[in-house]
């Protein structure tokens, strides 16, 4: 075979791997976590119908998916564990020892590392995926929580509820380069697509933080006022960016709605009412379908993203915490 062909065959190899790759993908399954009956629970996206329970590590939370969609990575809290959940099985393959309390984590954008916030403790943990060991603990402020690698894989934010800081971490010295004050008790974080904004949650403030990247100093504050609630149930938590950047939906705790928000004006465009006590949110593939989870109402709203309303709501068990779409 001549180098031409043997270029076309590599390249119709690739293309087959890579289309091999976005069809296992694309399980047509939601994921949600429940942080007291300690299992995920799988739901057909189609009809929302339970297909069925995966058995977990003590109290799960946070969870994120492998690029290829194979594997399942879950905190479990009371476990102090990283339990890998295998999706072809459905059972858990491994779980990680990733020291006290794992609230939220992080995966590198080369899977090779994986970063988690130990709440008691005051850590983040790193932990190699390929040596299968942990490779560093980094001392940030009490109570971390949210904990987000940056896309080009040089930083590694982190959020200290109790300090009301974000600690920017440098991937390659494992040290903290900046300190940054935000709102009262951050929770979670989200970059823009065009990486010149950190939005950070501040539960107790009721407020989003929206950080310059170059500077990180703050460029806008966003406060909320959802008809009928009072100011003190609105605790902003979870957050999830449209992919052109254009739009954020922020879970708002206790105030028992959905915000929408232009990200260019940073001006709050509408409030979706879904359960009680918004949290964990997450867009599927094409993003038409939003899905929250309630967890003092123990169940997963289902917003149609063009209507801007729920559409249906199904049971997810008891105290559901984290969400995770695969279709």
């Amino acid at each position: 075979m001549n180098k031409f062909m043997q270029g076309i065959t590599a390249g119709m190899l690739t293309v087959g791997l890579t289309m091999a790759a976005n069809v296992q993908a694309k399980t047509g399954y939601v994921y949600v976590s429940s942080e007291k009956d300690h299992v995920v629970t799988v739901f057909n996206a189609d009809g929302m119908d339970k297909v069925t329970e995966i058995k977990t590590s003590e109290r799960p939370r946070a969870m994120k998916l492998s690029q290829d969609g194979s594997l399942l990575y879950v905190a479990c809290g009371d476990d102090d564990a990283i339990d890998v959940i295998d999706l072809a099985a459905m059972k858990v393959k491994q779980t990680i020892d990733i020291g006290e309390d794992p609230d939220r984590f992080d995966i590198s954008p080369d899977e090779k590392f994986l970063y988690a916030s130990n709440e008691d403790d005051g850590l983040v943990t790193i932990y190699s995926l390929e040596a299968d060991e942990k490779v560093a603990e980094i001392e940030v402020g009490e109570e971390p929580e949210g904990v987000l690698v940056s896309p080009d894989n040089k930083l590694v934010y982190v959020t200290s509820e109790v300090a009301n800081m974000v600690h920017v971490i440098d991937v390659e010295t494992q040290e903290i380069v900046q300190d940054i004050v935000v709102g009262n008790r951050p929770r979670r974080m989200e970059l823009t697509p065009d990486l010149s904004e950190l939005w950070v949650s501040n539960e107790v403030g009721g407020t989003i933080t929206i950080l310059d990247t170059e500077t990180y100093q703050p460029k806008a504050e966003l406060k909320f006022a959802p008809r009928g609630m009072r100011p003190e149930s609105i605790s902003p938590v979870g957050m999830v960016m449209t992919k052109d950047g254009k739009q954020a939906y922020i879970t708002l705790g206790g105030a028992n709605h959905v915000a929408v928000v232009d990200t260019a004006t940073h001006k709050v465009l509408d409030y979706i009412l879904v359960g009680k006590r918004a949290w964990g949110i997450s867009l599927n593939k094409d993003e038409s379908r939003l899905y929250v989870t309630n967890g003092k109402s123990d169940d997963l709203a289902v917003i149609d993203t063009a209507k801007m309303k729920v559409i249906k709501s199904v049971p997810a068990g008891r105290v559901p915490h984290d969400v995770v779409v695969d279709h």
